[in-house]
């Protein structure tokens, strides 16, 4: 029986059809936009060259500047106050238990879905190598690679950090603790290691991925891998910290006069300046966090390198972000929480082989709920409908193009007074919301009650004068309040 014209014509194009892109999404955890390519200081040469052949974003944002919040924004597509993730232990599936995840959109296409490493939330550093808060409806295969870098933690050296204490006594590191119970998740900690890049956890990740890619497959693949590093404890062999001398570490000027004028609430998550370490310490600090850096670029490069090996490269979409940005002494902060530009901003990098942007930056604001919409709309999927952020697949054709969107990014630090003897029922917490345009950043503390910031990048991009009260920028001031309300583009 002959077939229908039409139907033997379907078939010819059909065989003829360009292959469906592949995905690969590369997560760095706790890292700010502190390489080269943002003309930072950490030696990132990987992540650098994938900057120079995609689309560099300069004004990217979390939405929330914690690991669980940001993570499951990016994975869902939806703002915190929709997933009603504001900490670190709660699953959004408790709230939204039929969302469709980003990479459960391309698993329920046909891709082949995986995860390698942390992509949802993971305690770190004693939930490696276990699934942490996984969520198994994103993925078809999963690993979780687990270092030395776990066994080595009677080695790792952690300063106390308490919001009321001194971490440093008359000498450099006299304040130093050895926690030994792994809990260094939220504490100043680091190891020079011993031993090779490929026994640590981020070297068996990326060990795992090229295996990954090396597999013969017959339909495309979205491949999401999640390294650890730089979070803290900052470790890496010791190779790398020797690409930082100590000396040569530079230090944010006193932070004094610059705390002065900003909302003590804004502080929150360092109460004392630089936890009232020595500049000798904060000096070991910082070396120790950009040699994670550059120890997570080189597994980085080595998932790149096979990506390019086996000629994958050519039809694969690039993806580099963080969860979050990272404070080392901006403002007298340090880790992450704050709402201030080191803290929110991320870096983020897109590489479409059929970009016609490649290898140009862009200074249009975007957020990383912008992923979700991007990635579908690039792969001519279609997201679930309640996803909130909006496709920047225009700006991967024209970074310069007009583009009105803001970034918005908030955090809570806990009730009001919970520490006091005079505990509420249930106590007012301490919130912050910013918006950020392409000029400007606006804050509120609690709606304005306990404190109002506004900084003007073009003029001071480090955040050190608040202008919200100068009658010069009033306009400015009503303007981003009603932005900030509405919270969404």
């Amino acid at each position: 029986m002959r077939l229908p014209t039409a139907l033997v014509l379907l078939a010819c194009l059909s065989a003829f059809a360009a292959p469906r892109k592949n995905v690969l999404l590369l997560v760095s955890d706790d890292c700010g936009a502190r390489m080269g390519t943002y003309g930072g200081e950490a030696l990132t040469p990987n992540i650098d060259a994938l900057a120079r052949s995609g689309v560099r974003f300069d004004r990217a944002y979390c939405q929330y500047a914690l690991c669980n919040p940001s993570r499951t924004s990016f994975l869902t597509g939806l703002r915190p106050d929709t997933t009603g993730v504001y900490d670190n232990a709660k699953e959004f599936r408790k709230v939204i238990p039929d969302m469709v995840t980003m990479p459960q959109l391309f698993k329920n296409n046909g891709y082949a879905v995986a995860r390698i490493g942390k992509l949802y939330h993971y305690g770190v550093p004693k939930e490696i190598g276990t699934n942490g808060l996984d969520d198994p409806q994103s993925w078809e295969q999963v690993w979780n690679p687990r270092g030395r870098d776990c066994d080595d933690e009677d080695k790792i050296f952690s300063i106390g950090v308490g919001a009321g204490s001194s971490a440093d006594k008359s000498k450099g590191m006299a304040g130093k603790v050895l926690v030994g119970s792994g809990n260094y998740g939220g504490t100043l900690s680091w190891l020079a290691a011993g031993g090779t890049d490929a026994e640590q956890t981020d070297g068996k990740i990326a060990a795992q991925a090229i295996s990954f890619l090396q597999e013969q497959r017959a339909k495309p693949f979205f491949l999401a891998v999640g390294f650890f590093r730089p979070h803290t404890p900052y470790v890496a062999p010791t190779s790398y910290f020797e690409s930082y001398p100590k000396g040569k570490v530079t230090l944010v000027p006193d932070p004094a006069a610059d705390r002065a004028n900003k909302p003590d609430v804004a502080l929150s998550n360092t109460a004392v300046a630089n936890y009232g370490m020595s500049e000798d310490t904060q000096r070991t600090a910082k070396q120790a966090y950009l040699a994670s850096m550059t120890f997570m670029d080189a597994q980085f490069g080595l998932v790149l390198a096979e990506l390019k090996k086996q000629g994958l490269d050519k039809n694969t979409i690039v993806i580099f972000i963080s969860d979050h940005g990272y404070n080392l002494g901006e403002h007298g902060l340090w880790q992450k929480r704050s709402l201030y530009e080191d803290s929110a901003r991320v870096p983020f990098i897109i590489r479409d082989p059929d970009s016609k942007a490649n290898g140009q930056p862009t200074r249009r604001v975007a957020e990383l709920l912008d992923l979700y919409p991007t990635l579908a709309d690039l792969c001519s999927l279609t997201p679930d409908k309640r996803v909130e952020g909006k496709s920047l697949r225009a700006l991967l054709e024209d970074p310069k193009r007009p583009w009105a969107n803001a970034a918005f990014t908030q955090v809570d630090f806990g009730a009001i007074n919970a520490g006091g003897k005079n505990k509420a029922a249930n106590p007012e917490r301490k919130v912050g919301r910013s918006v950020r345009t392409e000029r400007f950043r606006y804050t509120e503390w609690n709606q304005g009650r306990l404190g109002v910031e506004l900084f003007d990048h073009d003029a001071d991009p480090g955040e050190f004068k608040n202008l919200a009260t100068d009658p010069a920028y009033a306009t400015v001031v009503a303007e981003l309040r009603q932005r900030l309300a509405k919270g969404t583009n």
